[in-house]
């Protein structure tokens, strides 16, 4: 393993160079982490200017047809409407309020729940194509940046919207690093939390209260125009995503009763990530490089993943003009949900309940008969091989080769297969996703099950704070207030309780269920100066 003259060496060579300091000390003050004079960030290549290596220009298929017009009859009325396609061929929403057909005489509106064909926002950060199996960010497919990139060089694509330079890259990375260290004030609410406390809940209040660390950048406190101030954004983004991995440790070692080190800032990212997680007190502790490198990948990929249901969130709540913690941490609390960010924790509880290969063709015919649930198959956009199962695959046998093999890759890959070559599941267009594999190689590294949500979550923090400030100057914005309809009773008198009758049908129905008093309560109520 390389000594860590020989590590230094080789940052300086990939940050082209730059002086970096021999000594650095973290200090932390009771609500602030020793964050240092702000940075202005996140350059933009002149007008017209091509980068070195960038790839022939790929002309784009027309969005969704193009612009034009929609002629929509309304045979309520027999009134035909014409409505516009804007150059991406969407259709304004709002415009189908003139189509009205008398009753109430509220225009058209669209039912869409779970928003499948709605866009809510123009963007420019990700891309999709769940048919072909296409994701990239900013136009960068994510097989090159996987390969090629790191952690932070993404994290800068993602927010800032183009690769660095050398020089913007070392000022970037020294930036994030500068702002690694965890207020006090958060570790101290972590220490009150109980020791068995999901991980997300205590990532989620970490968040919060960081929030309250920060008055000096809340609109709410502030006024609405802080947000105006571009060092202002800077400093909360560098802020959120210098501290994510070391909120991810102290949570993770709330758990097992041990202090996470103190962030190094001569590290990468993921390099820093393990060793706050394993350094102890041993400040010349090193982390596999290997195994590092393995968790930049892992994050890169979960970085961002255009508007799902977390970074959706993430927009609505920014949309009320809420500060950027309060935000984020919304974000976090929808990854929370076993729909979102915990899939790759049922797939390994799938895949352990399947044991051996031997048991799998009873398995498949189990959920064709739907007496099982298949896991970490099929996605909600795509539906074709997720590109980012692939990468994984191919970085669960790295790992392996270091921590040894796990017995539950020979039951995925055998299921893979299974399912892969199976009508039933290609006719569904079921094919492995990102959460298929992942389970397995963070299992490899150690980490619990229930802390695999955290490791999606310090990633995507970065496309969070990528649509934030996309939102924070798009002309489109507003806060967002969707419609429902609704099929409640219309009007009624409201009647004294005394009048209400037992049995009358208008107050029957739903009911609160039993909810028992528990043992302790009743323990206390025998007593006597209760009441």
């Amino acid at each position: 393993m390389a000594g860590p003259a020989a590590r230094l060496a080789a940052l300086q060579r990939h940050l082209g160079a730059a002086a970096l300091e021999t000594e650095s000390s973290i200090q932390q003050n009771q609500c602030k982490a020793k964050d240092e004079e702000s940075v202005q960030l996140g350059g933009s290549p002149a007008a017209g200017q091509k980068r070195a290596g960038a790839p022939p220009a790929e002309d784009r298929p027309t969005p969704l047809g193009g612009p034009g017009t929609l002629s929509v009859k309304d045979n309520r009325t027999g009134k035909t409407y014409e409505l516009q396609l804007d150059d991406h061929g969407l259709l304004n929403a709002k415009d189908l309020k003139q189509i009205t057909a008398g009753g109430d005489g509220l225009g058209l509106r669209t039912y869409d729940p779970g928003l499948f064909n709605t866009a809510t926002v123009k963007s420019k950060i990700s891309f999709i194509d769940g048919d072909k199996g296409i994701l990239r960010y900013r136009g960068y497919p994510i097989e090159q940046l996987a390969e090629k990139s790191t952690f932070l060089e993404v994290a800068y694509l993602l927010v800032y919207g183009h690769l660095p330079t050398a020089k913007e890259l070392a000022r970037w990375e020294e930036a994030v690093m500068r702002h690694s260290a965890v207020p006090v004030t958060v570790e101290n609410v972590v220490a009150a939390l109980p020791h068995d406390s999901h991980f997300m809940g205590i990532l989620l209040a970490e968040v919060s209260a960081l929030s309250t660390c920060h008055p000096e950048q809340n609109p709410a406190l502030a006024g609405q125009s802080i947000y105006d101030s571009k060092e202002i954004v800077d400093k909360q983004i560098l802020r959120l995503i210098g501290k994510a991995p070391a909120m991810a440790a102290l949570a993770y070692h709330r758990a097992t009763g041990r202090r996470a080190a103190q962030p190094n800032q001569r590290l990468g990212y993921g390099e820093n990530f393990l060793y706050m997680l394993d350094a102890g007190a041993k400040t010349g502790y090193a982390p596999n490089p290997r195994l590092a490198r393995a968790v930049e990948v892992l994050f890169i990929l979960h970085a961002e993943h255009e508007m799902n249901c977390s970074t959706a969130a993430v927009r609505h709540l920014a949309s009320s003009g809420v500060d950027v913690y309060t935000a984020v941490g919304g974000g976090v609390g929808a990854l929370y949900g076993p729909l979102h960010g915990g899939a790759n924790e049922a797939v390994l509880r799938m895949l352990a309940r399947i044991k051996t290969v031997d048991n799998i063709p009873a398995f498949i015919a189990g959920v064709k008969n739907r007496k099982e649930k298949l896991f970490g198959f099929g996605h909600r956009v795509y539906k074709n091989f997720d590109p980012r199962a692939k990468i994984i695959r191919e970085i669960a046998d790295e790992v392996f080769e270091i921590t040894g093999r796990d017995p539950l890759i020979d039951v995925a890959v055998a299921l893979e297969k299974a399912a892969r070559s199976d009508e039933f599941f290609t006719s569904r267009k079921l094919y492995p996703n990102v959460d298929f594999y992942s389970g397995l190689v963070y299992r490899a590294l150690g980490f619990p099950p229930d802390f695999f949500t955290v490791l999606f979550a310090v990633p995507r923090v970065v496309g969070y704070l990528s649509h934030w400030r996309e939102a924070l100057t798009d002309p489109d914005v507003k806060i967002m207030r969707p419609q429902e309809d609704y099929r409640g009773v219309w009007l009624r008198d409201y009647v004294p309780v005394n009048a209400r009758r037992e049995g009358d049908p208008e107050y029957s129905g739903d009911d609160m269920g039993e909810v028992r008093p528990s043992n302790a309560y009743q323990r206390r109520v025998a007593g006597t100066n209760w009441t």
